[in-house]
């Protein structure tokens, strides 16, 4: 990425061709997570011609900018993130990545420039503020578990309150989504290894054919949602990918099955994960076979804090409509489990035929990125404002 010259500006209207050069800037070269260190870079060399101090920490890639107002006060926290995705672009933008099977499929360049174009309007305002408003540009959301390592090195130590939000191409280009509780479903992947005997498959007798105990237990797991699940409640599981066997007459001795469970509750986890456990330590004793199980957490339920989403609603601007709740995932849950927050939703395309997030065709739309400047400056605002008062 080119350096970028920046101008001296103090109004968000004013400021904003330059925050959309430097997302489409950041569009044409994407990195995956844990490897954004050019984007890390110039984030940095971004806030630090703004005169924001950058704050140090251990992260390998992202980093902490922090704006002290000119009052004292309470600290909260303003978080983007800034990885993409192993896809290759298929749009016709003029800024489309220039990285081979990278791209920002999710629209974090869309975060982020917002995160710095609030950063920027922010700091302009600085000597009115009661407190201290830390910018975490956010590594590895994707893959990596970076809100995990966030936390593991202590980088929001301190902070009474976080915000943040997701661009949605299913909702008109700005308008914002928002509600206390759900929004987000936690993702969780599984890993099934299924230890046969192989054997000629002319001669089935001979073996342990793992690829009918792989068949019996993905028709089983269906069971968990239509019959021990709460009909009321929304749970997914899903197997997306098999594996057994390398030729046609040889039956194999080990077969794989993997896939996503995705819920709303902690409660409906430990029942499915429970359930799953048990159908599939069944079947395969039943067929005198054995298996291993990797379950693991790919993010936590987004569970938005009343109090603070009440805060940060009351003083938008914007006028907020209640979410449609989504079985996809994100990371910004691990934060929520320790910190007040709130996750909102903003409309960045709208247009009946729109490509979805994470799909090759994706196009996040450059006028999101002022109703997100907003979005995080009023949120800042308003908490400085509620935290001041307590």
């Amino acid at each position: 990425m080119n350096e970028v010259n920046l101008l001296t500006i103090d109004t968000k209207t004013n400021i904003l061709p330059e925050i959309i050069n430097l997302r489409h800037q950041f569009h044409r070269h994407p990195e995956l997570s844990n490897q954004e260190f050019e984007t890390t870079k110039q984030i940095a060399a971004i806030l630090s011609n703004w005169g924001i101090s950058i704050v140090p920490t251990d992260l390998d890639t992202g980093l902490l900018a922090e704006i002290k107002g000119g009052h004292p006060g309470p600290m909260i926290a303003l978080r983007a993130d800034i990885d993409a995705l192993p896809v290759q672009e298929q749009t016709d933008l003029s800024f489309k990545s220039e990285n081979p099977g990278v791209m920002h499929a999710c629209g974090h360049d869309l975060h982020f420039s917002s995160l710095l174009g609030a950063a920027y309007v922010l700091n302009a305002q600085k000597e009115t503020l009661k407190g201290t408003v830390r910018l975490l540009f956010q590594p590895a959301e994707e893959a990596g578990h970076g809100g995990d390592q966030v936390l593991a090195k202590h980088v929001l130590d301190g902070v009474r309150g976080i915000v943040g939000f997701h661009n949605n191409p299913n909702l008109p280009v700005g308008q914002i989504a928002l509600q206390a509780g759900p929004l987000m479903a936690g993702c969780y992947r599984f890993l099934v290894t299924i230890h046969g005997a192989g054997s000629h498959g002319a001669r089935p007798e001979k073996g342990k054919d793992p690829i009918i105990t792989q068949a019996a237990i993905i028709s089983q797991l269906q069971t968990i949602v239509s019959r021990s699940n709460n009909p009321f409640d929304a749970v997914v599981v899903s197997v997306t990918k098999v594996r057994a066997g390398k030729t046609w007459n040889v039956l194999p001795g080990v077969a794989t099955l993997e896939g996503t469970v995705r819920t709303f509750s902690d409660e409906n986890t430990a029942l499915v994960k429970k359930r799953f456990y048990s159908i599939v330590n069944g079947i395969v004793d039943a067929y005198e076979q054995t298996a291993d199980i990797d379950w693991s957490v790919g993010a936590y339920p987004i569970k938005n804090d009343p109090t603070i989403t009440a805060v940060v609603k009351s003083g938008l601007k914007a006028k907020v409509i209640k979410p449609e709740l989504t079985m996809t995932g994100e990371d910004f849950a691990t934060f929520e489990a320790q910190i007040p927050g709130t996750f909102a939703f903003i409309g960045s395309n709208g247009r009946p035929n729109a490509s979805d997030l994470h799909d090759p065709g994706f196009v996040g739309e450059d006028e999101t990125i002022s109703a997100a400047i907003d979005y995080f400056v009023q949120s800042a605002n308003s908490l400085l404002t509620y935290f001041n008062s307590k």
